[in-house]
């Protein structure tokens, strides 16, 4: 149960803020290989993807061939997002 309310807790403290992902441009826009430092602004705006991928402005890059395997790439799981 602890570990429940720890998780729940730091989605709560997560802030949404796409600027933090431009570490990722070139993956998303051009298909490179993450950086350490991309894949560290992707784990922290995790909690995000989903409001990202709902978002007409963001839906188009979140949801690419090229994020989602520079998201596999970072070992993070790609959300579903019903």
């Amino acid at each position: 149960m602890a570990k429940w309310a720890a998780a729940m807790e730091m989605l709560l403290l997560v802030v949404c803020d796409p600027g933090l992902l431009s570490p990722c441009a070139a993956p998303i826009f051009f298909g490179t290989a993450p950086s350490a430092s991309c894949c560290s602004s992707l784990k922290a705006q995790q909690g995000c993807f989903c409001q990202y991928a709902k978002d007409p402005t963001y839906a188009s890059y979140i949801n690419s061939t090229n994020a989602r395997k520079m998201i596999a790439a970072c070992g993070i799981p790609f959300p579903n997002c019903s």
